[in-house]
């Protein structure tokens, strides 16, 4: 292996990790503000309590996203500095506002909102809650306007071979933002509801005491919240794929290993996919189904790879310019087949009270605790898709991978990083998850009489 492929395993790995955490802190943060918004309109203390308990939860998380996002950062230096050197007057600009605006934002409230139940006022602290969850989703607005041009390049002139932002307003309204950003905060908010729901299930299954009322609640919150972030997830990534096919046709081609141009297209289930020869040996379709899905329409036009390859092959040269197929087909269906699955609990969750076969079922309920993997499972083949799909580019059209890493950085070292990389984070997510789940399975505390105290 070289720098490149071991650097690339390197940022994906890293990448991973972190991401394992970032849609929990979106989601999480919401319904807990949520929570505490209940408690100060109502006075009902049950809601306090599952802010409180929650909201612990929310920390863990909060704590290991912070360390393994750190991290990302030294590789856009060390790893790849003919990215940073092409990309840094564009990249720079939304890294360093998300830094200075919604990092402290969000850790200068929740400073407030740990430390200030028994001394600030009740809506003052509630005000804390909110700033915190909104500086996260604002972190979230300013990371991905930057993968966005990645994505979608706008704004942008190229001086001296190097990218330079000719309007910022361009950058910060690029089209592919709100389908990136909303499809992001809705796979959160199903973080958030499938963590809720799951750990809600395991104290009903557990529990016979007093504590069982406010799981109940618990529960009937997240259903909701569960349906809310999956039938958004799914069709805003709907969407998000009608404007790809049109700004990235190459990415739609390769998630549906598609390598002849067809009018109309089939969606392909499943495939037996032969990149070396370009062509499927085996699949099953559903006729004129992906011309549906990209023109609500049982018609038009979807352009295969090999017709993709000769038109980039033009503009830009002489290369090998057909993502990794198999790894974009294989992500899209896992992570489509893991939102529908999620789509189905949810509503069968939100309608268990009314349901017989579902009321007394302790079956659903154990169910439900290994459900809160399924996001995750999505998210990170839904990044996997995303980012895979768009090789041989790092910025799309402009830049491609093999001119981005850094010229000097050896194999042995990008290595020892690496194995390093992979054993630390690896255990600091672990960790996580196993305080988490603990968090998550004890028993809520008593709410302190000072935490009531109406200032």
């Amino acid at each position: 292996m070289d720098a490149l492929i071991l650097s690339r395993w390197q940022f994906a790995v890293t990448t991973i990790y972190h991401f394992f955490l970032v849609p929990l802190t979106l989601g999480l943060s919401l319904l807990v503000a949520i929570f505490e918004s209940r408690y100060v309109a109502t006075g009902d203390e049950t809601y306090l309590r599952l802010t409180k308990f929650w909201g612990r939860i929310f920390l863990i998380n909060f704590a290991a996203g912070v360390v393994t996002g750190i991290v990302q950062e030294f590789h856009f230096g060390m790893n790849w500095s003919g990215y940073a050197r092409f990309m840094g007057d564009i990249f720079g600009a939304p890294l360093a506002i998300e830094a200075l605006l919604a990092f402290y934002l969000e850790s200068t409230f929740i400073g407030l909102w740990v430390f200030g139940w028994d001394k600030l006022p009740k809506r003052m602290h509630l005000a804390a809650a909110w700033l915190v969850a909104i500086g996260s989703n604002i972190s979230a607005v300013w990371i991905l306007i930057a993968n966005s041009f990645m994505q979608n390049p706008v704004g942008y002139a190229i001086e001296n071979g190097r990218a330079v932002m000719t309007s910022f307003l361009a950058l910060i309204t690029n089209p592919n933002l709100p389908y990136q950003y909303f499809h992001v905060l809705a796979a959160g908010i199903c973080t958030a509801g499938f963590l809720v729901l799951g750990f809600s299930a395991w104290h009903l299954l557990h529990n016979q005491d007093a504590s069982i009322q406010l799981f109940q609640k618990s529960f009937r919150w997240a259903a909701v919240f569960a349906l809310i972030g999956a039938i958004t997830v799914g069709l805003l990534g709907d969407a998000h794929g009608k404007f790809l096919g049109k700004t990235q046709p190459m990415k739609i081609a390769a998630a549906e290993a598609l390598w002849s141009t067809q009018d109309p297209a089939d969606f392909i289930l499943v495939a037996s996919i032969d990149e070396e020869n370009l062509e499927n040996k085996f699949e099953v379709t559903i006729p004129s189904a992906l011309s549906f899905l990209l023109y609500n329409r049982f018609s038009g036009p979807v352009e295969g790879l090999n017709d993709l390859q000769e038109d980039a092959v033009q503009m830009y040269g002489p290369g090998n310019y057909i993502p990794p197929v198999t790894i974009s087909f294989w992500s899209f269906r896992i992570m489509v087949g893991s939102g529908l699955l999620m789509l189905l609990l949810a509503l069968l969750a939100l309608l268990q009270p009314r349901l017989k076969f579902l009321k007394q079922s302790r079956l659903f309920l154990k169910l439900l605790l290994p459900a809160i993997l399924l996001p995750y499972i999505a998210s990170t083949f839904g990044w996997i898709l995303t980012e895979s799909a768009r090789q041989p580019w790092i910025v799309y059209g402009l830049q491609m991978v093999q001119d981005a890493v850094s010229p000097n950085v050896t194999a042995g070292t990008v290595l020892f990083s690496l194995i390093l990389f992979t054993v630390l984070l690896g255990g600091l997510i672990g960790v996580t998850g196993w305080l988490i789940f603990t968090s998550g399975t004890s028993q809520p505390q008593p709410v302190g009489a000072e935490a009531r105290v109406d200032k």
